[in-house]
């Protein structure tokens, strides 16, 4: 196998592989999966993916205004305009790649309502939305011959040299430095870093701390999005999701009493954006003294809900709760990242030559809470930017790399436990929904010792030190945000 590529694209969600389809046939792209194919936050989104196409009733300056508002205009509105006006652009090229989204009777798209939204413009396919469009696109990756995968394969470290970029990685046939022209960070979000997420193990910040340690520009990292209806069950880390698509379609919030509490909180009660509602049920927990809370759709037609939300469902049934039947326990946790490696509206980073795309990156398109199913969209996007910009500057990149050095300290200690763990339980107290300042202020100072001792203690580089370390930078990175 070839260590030069043209290009090197780390992560195998939404953003890395649209970027791959969008990208020149004549160039070598080499994409880096960390675990299998088929992990990775996009694939779970479950609700959908907005945007105005062939609507006689919606038009982008509607989404635009709902982008602004859930993100308390703090949103970047130049990113925001380019996120809608182009989103009937790459619904319709998916769409002939061959993702199948749910159509009405009359063979229409059925689109449907979240929070947030002031107008029903969510593409779905059923509510596994996100496997659909990541599986589709894998394919179509998968069929072209300038691509190489490589599965289960970690990066440990990046640097930037004379001619682009250097990548370290480690596999089961161990270490190799990669060498490229362009790299595309697109390694996801940062639900690691807590105790409780709904997103994927490999959902750890690495390409964050990547950009980071390059010197690239982070902006925002604190802006952590809490999803309001995460199925309460406390026993595993990674929590299921229960779309926000569900309260669309009439889902009520109950409290510990079993009585609807959001008419106290915000007038537009349970479509409220997502920010609101997860501060509403923590202000609601205090209020009652108890963390027992619930969604309820049961009042709904039992074949409805199941055919809507077959996998939520199934999902729940294995849990043993009838979503047609009972409310459901649900509580807030961490889902999403609006901030992350500062980008422009190419998804270029402060650093040339080196781009970031999806949830890892900050387009400044979320402001400080996303609107729901904007993130797809923005994987689709801002990626393809990314690939365009790329092609435009093919005739100015040198035509030979440069490989820089790593070292692995294969002749050091390995790393000791504890260092995730302790990261999870100082975030999950200090940043959780409402932010704790003399909380953050003495976890930032945990947080800080615990980043050196990583930094400065030649620990073996595997992949427990690398996973370690990318967690503890992004807390490091999030709290200092915090105490300023």
């Amino acid at each position: 196998m070839s260590l030069n590529y043209d290009v090197i694209i780390a992560g195998c969600g939404a953003a890395g592989l649209y970027s791959a389809i969008n990208l020149p046939s004549s160039l070598r792209i080499l994409i880096v999966c960390k675990r299998e194919l088929s992990l990775c936050n996009s694939s779970l989104a479950q609700g959908g993916i907005a945007g105005v196409y062939n609507s006689p009733t919606d038009n982008i300056q509607y989404h635009l205004n709902d982008t602004l508002i859930a993100g308390g205009f703090k949103n970047n509105v130049d990113t925001v305009h380019t996120l809608v006006s182009e989103a009937s652009h790459d619904l319709e090229n998916i769409i002939k790649l061959g993702v199948d989204f749910d159509r009405n009777p009359d063979g229409t798209y059925h689109r449907t309502l979240e929070g947030g939204h002031s107008h029903h413009r969510i593409f779905h396919h059923a509510d596994a939305t996100g496997k659909e469009i990541t599986s589709t696109l894998l394919e179509n990756v998968k069929n072209l011959e300038n691509v190489t995968i490589m599965e289960n394969t970690i990066i440990c470290g990046t640097k930037k040299t004379s001619t682009g970029y250097s990548a370290f990685m480690k596999n089961e046939n161990g270490y190799e430095t990669y060498n490229c022209h362009f790299m595309i960070l697109a390694t996801g979000g940062i639900g690691r870093v807590y105790e409780f997420t709904t997103n994927s193990a490999i959902a750890t910040g690495d390409g964050i701390t990547f950009a980071y340690e390059m010197g690239a520009k982070i902006k925002n990292l604190s802006y952590v999005q809490f999803h309001p209806t995460a199925f309460n069950n406390r026993a595993t880390r990674e929590c299921f999701l229960i779309s926000e698509a569900v309260r669309g379609e009439g889902a009520y919030l109950l409290n510990c009493h079993k009585e609807r509490f959001m008419h106290n909180y915000d007038e537009r009660l349970e479509l409220a954006p997502r920010d609101v509602v997860s501060h509403s049920i923590v202000l609601e927990s205090r209020k009652q003294n108890s963390t027992e809370f619930f969604l309820d759709i049961s009042y709904k037609d039992n074949e409805f809900l199941k055919k809507r939300f077959p996998m939520i469902y199934e999902n729940l049934l294995k849990q043993g709760f009838d979503l047609t039947k009972e409310p459901v326990p649900i509580f807030p946790c961490q889902h999403y990242l609006m901030g992350g490696i500062d980008v422009d509206n190419n998804s270029e980073t402060s650093l040339p030559n080196l781009f970031a795309c999806g949830e890892c990156s900050h387009t400044g398109v979320h402001g400080s809470n996303r609107l729901a199913s904007n993130s797809l969209l923005e994987a689709l996007v801002f990626s393809r930017h990314a690939s365009k910009c790329i092609e435009s500057r093919l005739d100015s990149v040198p035509k030979d790399f440069e490989t820089a050095e790593f070292d692995a300290h294969l002749d050091g200690q390995h790393m000791p436990k504890g260092f995730r763990t302790e990261t999870r339980r100082i975030m999950q107290k200090s940043h959780f929904v409402i932010p704790d300042k003399k909380e953050a202020g003495e976890g930032f100072r945990k947080i800080s010792e615990m980043r050196d001792n990583l930094l400065n203690s030649g620990y073996v580089v595997d992949t427990d030190y690398v996973l370690a370390k990318s967690i503890v930078t992004v807390a490091y990175i999030i709290l200092s945000e915090v105490i300023q």
